[in-house]
């Protein structure tokens, strides 16, 4: 966008190419010269394209309508029934810790995601491992 403002602002097209010489100013305008050719030819070969496209589709409509063929007829054979796929939904992570929060409620944690503040708290200060708070096979039953 400053790009396009100071390219096209003489002002601003004035105050960027001061320090340059002319020489290179010159060659700058050569090379803006040949992207514009470029696109020149480029924006040429699309419309020439899409005129051999639109005198496709004219033949193929003579041609259909010499042959008697109706377009809706036509498309109704191409028809597909497009069904997307639902995405099944992922059933929740059973918990794999157990810990008692700052009111002293007790909570759980899945292992995944950020680890609850009471758990990397007692980590930290040693008095406990990640361990000590699994949910153990016999509680969970």
């Amino acid at each position: 966008m400053q790009f396009e403002k100071t390219l096209l602002n003489q002002r601003s097209l004035r105050a960027a190419v001061r320090p340059l010489t002319i020489d290179q100013i010159d060659e700058a305008i050569e090379k803006l010269t040949a992207v514009r050719a470029e696109r020149y030819e480029a924006e040429k070969e699309q419309i020439e394209a899409e005129k051999a496209r639109q005198a496709k589709l004219a033949e193929f409509r003579e041609l259909m309508k010499e042959e008697g063929i109706n377009p809706a007829d036509l498309i109704a054979g191409v028809e597909t029934t497009t069904t997307t796929k639902q995405k099944a939904k992922r059933a929740p992570r059973p918990a794999k810790y157990e810990y008692l929060n700052a009111d002293g409620e007790r909570m759980t944690w899945t292992g995944q995601g950020r680890q609850p503040r009471a758990i990397a708290d007692a980590i930290a200060e040693g008095s406990k491992t990640l361990e000590d708070f699994e949910i153990k096979a016999a509680a969970a039953e």
